[in-house]
């Protein structure tokens, strides 16, 4: 027998000998011991080029005994990273070898070119790779920047709290490229400038299997910090999710939204649209916002929650919301001109105010705290579905007058149920020169599409009254004399 016949059969005795002991010795119950060497795994660097990054993690088998893995992508072809598991390659790897109480390396790489469009390369592209072995399984987020933008606070995973100050100065965020916030961002001892046509994406939610993972992206303004946002009607500033595909359009609950800590005040936004986020702005007690020619819409809660706060607000559109366009609670100064509030498609009515919170919402038979409500509005319209879009609630009965002010000029109300004798009856002696709505009225051009404009045989048109301060609408457009109710002035 030659030399070369007796070194093959030798090695396929070996391979025979090394099967037979892997069979004998693999982990024959379920749900073996399986970790990883992290839960995430960012490829940091920001791209300014066509580029490309190669980062690992370790497989652990926690067990005594030998087991087989499989490794997959989510997104399968479709994928954006390519894999590689013990040195083969795929999408998808099974039946990969660990030894008992070992471990394998998975390298993961990924090409990103920052000049396609967002659709296809977004600000922050996610995808979870699985490994499973008989009834265990562990997954590892992948997580890459895709975009040339500025990621504020930078490569940071999610759930990260990160600090904006300037030391009682101000930042002007002027750099052409967009913004992206990942993680949750604070405001403190700073103003924030954003100038007119500002893009600012908010990286929040992880969508898998349709729906989201969590909702983290978040930005907090506290005591010593405040923006100022000066958009225009041409060049307005948007606060919006990060995914740009076609099916996010609309999409609400993208990230969580901004809130203004107590304290925070001179917070003011001019031509600035808030979109597709949990709730769409909060301010708490004491603290203060000016909002004028703004939009806030597809949020999966209220569009706007005032809790014993200060706010302005001056052709201001809120529409599409889970819950109620306003929610002004526990009292507060609140003063709406020419707003639209739009509440169709939920059960919710447009505006809430109210003068107390309690520690056992929603009942509300323990402790009771009330607070004195100032709620004016006026050339307001209050649409929607339900028979009463405006709910107000004083919790003292009436006992207390000075506790419970409410006052509404030459609106477009809808109301119904609160008439009721137990309620508030004498309602329209607080509504002064006020229309009550309909559904038979004619009212917005394009309800079905979220169109809010006038339509030519709109109700409120020329309903309005003129206090020489409000001389245009949410379009920068000249209002006349006689001026319409709500955010949009009709024009001819």
């Amino acid at each position: 027998m030659s030399n070369q016949n007796i070194l093959f059969l030798l090695s396929v005795l070996i391979v025979i000998v090394f099967n037979a002991c892997q069979k004998d010795n693999t982990f024959e119950g379920t749900n073996p011991s399986i970790t990883a060497s992290l839960d995430t795994l960012t490829f940091d660097t920001v791209f300014t080029t066509i580029g490309s990054a190669t980062r690992s993690f370790k497989i652990f088998n926690n067990e005594n005994e030998d087991i087989l893995i499989d490794v997959a992508l989510q997104n399968g072809q479709n994928s954006k990273f390519r894999m590689n598991v013990d040195g083969i390659a795929g999408t998808e790897v099974k039946g990969v070898f660990i030894k008992g109480n070992d471990s394998i390396y998975v390298f993961m790489d990924v090409t990103v070119d920052p000049d396609q469009p967002v659709s296809i390369s977004p600000f922050v592209i996610e995808e979870y790779v699985t490994v499973s072995s008989n009834g265990s399984e562990k997954d590892i987020l992948l997580e890459a920047w895709g975009q040339n933008a500025n990621y504020v606070p930078g490569s940071n995973r999610k759930g990260v709290l990160s600090l904006l100050s300037c030391d009682l100065g101000t930042e002007t965020w002027d750099d052409p490229k967009p913004y992206v916030i990942y993680g949750v961002l604070f405001i403190d001892s700073c103003e924030l400038i954003l100038p007119a046509g500002t893009d600012v994406y908010v990286h929040g939610g992880l969508v898998r299997d349709d729906s989201l993972l969590y909702n983290d992206g978040f930005l907090i303004v506290l005591e010593n910090g405040k923006i100022t946002a000066n958009g225009t009607a041409d060049e307005p500033i948007t606060f919006q999710g990060d995914r740009l595909e076609q099916s996010f359009d609309d999409l609400a609950g993208q990230w969580v939204g901004i809130r203004f800590i107590s304290g925070s005040i001179g917070n003011r936004f001019e031509h600035v649209n808030i979109k597709n986020s949990v709730v769409g702005m909060r301010i708490d007690s004491a603290a203060q916002l000016s909002l004028e020619s703004c939009s806030i819409f597809n949020t999966s809660s209220a569009g706007l929650i005032g809790i014993r706060a200060d706010i302005d607000a001056t052709n201001t559109l809120i529409y599409n919301n889970g819950q109620n366009c306003a929610l002004l609670t526990y009292g507060g100064n609140y003063n709406f001109n020419h707003c639209t509030f739009a509440s169709y498609g939920n059960q919710s009515s447009a505006v809430r105010f109210d003068n107390f919170r309690c520690t056992d919402p929603p009942l509300c038979q323990e402790v009771v705290f009330v607070n004195q409500l100032n709620a004016s509005f006026s050339n307001c319209i209050f649409a929607g579905n339900e028979k009463d879009e405006i709910f107000p609630i004083d919790w003292t009965d009436g006992t207390e007058p000075d506790l419970f002010n409410f006052d509404l000029k030459n609106c477009a109300v809808t109301v119904d149920e609160i008439l009721d004798p137990e309620l508030f009856p004498n309602f329209f002696d607080n509504c002064e020169d006020c229309i009550n709505l309909t559904f038979m009225d004619t009212l917005f051009l394009d309800i079905d599409n979220n169109v809010f404009s006038l339509d030519t045989m709109s109700i409120a048109i020329d309903k309005g009254f003129f206090n020489g301060l409000v001389t245009d609408d949410i379009l920068d457009n000249a209002r006349d004399n006689m001026p319409d109710l709500g955010c949009f002035e009709f024009q001819k």
